[in-house]
C-alpha cells in the first residue's frame, strides 16, 4: 500500500492483532490478494538501519505468508521496545500474528 487514503481506510475499522511491540491492523479489500503497509516511527527506532531491518523482516515474513493470508490490506505498526527483539524472536512473533489474522478472517467470514 502506498497512498495515505489506503492507510486511512485500514485505520478506520480494522481487525487487530497485537503484542506489546507490534500491532498488525487488517481490513478486507476488494482485490484477490493481500497488501502490506508499514509504519516504523523514528520515535521508537532512532537509527535508519534499525528501521530498515524491521521493515525488511516484515516484508520477508509477509512474502512467505501471503499465500495463506486473506484478501486484506495489512498495516504493520511498530511500538515501543521493538528494537530489543532479535530477528528470530521477531519473526516468530510475526508468524503468530499472521496466524491470528487468518483465524480472525475465517471467523468473520463464517458469521
Amino acid at each position: 500500500m502506498l497512498t495515505p487514503t489506503q492507510f486511512k481506510n485500514v485505520f478506520e475499522q480494522p481487525f487487530r492483532a497485537s503484542t506489546p511491540e507490534i500491532t498488525i491492523l487488517a481490513r478486507k479489500n476488494n482485490l484477490e490478494h493481500p497488501r502490506l503497509g508499514l509504519t516504523v516511527a523514528k520515535k521508537h527506532l532512532k537509527r535508519a538501519h534499525d528501521r530498515n531491518r524491521i521493515k525488511r523482516l516484515v516484508r520477508e515474513s509477509f512474502r512467505l505468508s501471503q499465500h495463506n493470508l486473506p484478501s486484506c490490506d495489512f498495516v504493520f505498526v511498530a511500538k515501543r521496545g521493538i528494537g530489543q527483539l532479535d530477528n528470530q524472536t521477531f519473526l516468530q512473533t510475526l508468524d503468530k500474528l499472521w496466524a491470528r489474522h487468518i483465524r480472525l478472517a475465517q471467523k468473520s467470514s463464517s458469521l
